[in-house]
């Protein structure tokens, strides 16, 4: 079954060398300046379309996960490593591979792609990645057991279901799109500037829908939206297929496009599903790195990114109208 590992340049490996660097000497890393040498904005793009503050994460641990290839899911005192057609169980203390909930090769299960767990179960979002049309559930399981209870299918429906999480009284999911063009196709998978961000009430019934700004879709293609994760800052933290970098969101004032605050650079990490371990003041932040077959928490800076003061709109009295 085929997996989303691809290997980008450029930018992307640059980027990645850079924080295999850093995180291979443990240094602790400060948030960065506004505005890094390599995103200058281009002549005549205003200060308000900038790019964001970066900010660095320092990692605090790793754990040699076998499968880690596509997401994780953490809890109080485990995590869950996520792989196409199973999802492993370890121990946060020891690191240590408890449980494994494993799909038989012509089972249902396709492509796992992350997870989340709430009130001890976990939901993981589920695709036929990367057949078409696209297909897309989601699949839950027991934490205690590991073993699957329950699936809620949402058939051909908005692109491929990559990333699940609970906030603020409702489920939000990812939908990606991609301009890759799968085996046998002519087309792209999708169209990578259809990726959106769905917000679905407790029957998974869509409420809302927001798209993601096309300046991070174009550090996605040719592939797409890979995690997504509500931080303890209440924002809504993003990663793509490649890259190592978080992107910080909230919800705009206005319109249908997410509002992008802050990056976060996440030092090893190639991408791929997050999962935010909400615990007050120790929070951390959780992704993995396919390469080195890794899990890796990180203690990330999320009270020093401030939300963006510029006005978006005025009223004008007479005299003062735009003609």
């Amino acid at each position: 079954m085929p997996t989303r590992t691809r290997i980008v340049t450029g930018l992307g490996a640059s980027v990645a060398a850079g924080a295999v660097a850093l995180a291979a000497g443990l240094v602790p890393a400060q948030a960065s300046g506004p505005t890094p040498v390599n995103r200058v904005p281009e002549a005549g793009v205003s200060a308000a379309a900038a790019e964001p503050p970066v900010y660095t994460a320092t990692l605090a641990r790793s754990y040699d996960a076998f499968d880690a290839n596509q997401g994780i899911a953490v809890d109080d005192k485990y995590f869950y490593v996520v792989d196409n057609r199973s999802i492993t169980k370890h121990d946060k203390a020891t690191g240590r591979a408890l449980l494994q909930f494993v799909s038989n090769p012509d089972g249902p299960i396709i492509h796992l792609d992350s997870g989340v767990v709430v009130n001890g179960k976990l939901y993981a979002g589920h695709s036929n990645y990367d057949e078409s049309p696209m297909e897309s559930s989601i699949e839950v399981f027991d934490t205690r057991t590991m073993r699957h209870l329950d699936t809620y299918s949402f058939g051909i429906f908005r692109g491929s279901l990559t990333w699940l999480d609970r906030h603020d009284g409702a489920w939000w999911a990812g939908f990606a799109n991609y301009d890759e063009i799968a085996d046998g196709e002519t087309e792209p998978y999708g169209g990578t500037y259809n990726t959106q961000v769905v917000k679905l009430d407790d029957q998974f019934r869509v409420v809302e829908a927001w798209t993601i700004p096309k300046r991070i879709l174009d550090r996605f293609t040719p592939m797409s939206n890979s995690g997504g994760s509500w931080g303890p800052d209440g924002r809504l933290w993003l990663t793509g297929h490649d890259l190592g970098e978080a992107y910080v969101m909230r919800l705009p004032s206005g319109g249908a496009e997410l509002e992008w605050v802050g990056t976060v650079t996440l030092p090893a990490v190639e991408g791929q599903g997050i999962a935010w371990e909400h615990s007050g003041d120790r929070s951390k932040l959780w992704a993995i790195k396919r390469s080195s077959k890794q899990a890796l928490s990180f203690t990330v800076p999320h009270r020093s990114i401030t939300d963006p003061k510029t006005p978006t709109w005025q009223i004008l009295g007479p005299g003062n109208f735009q003609q």
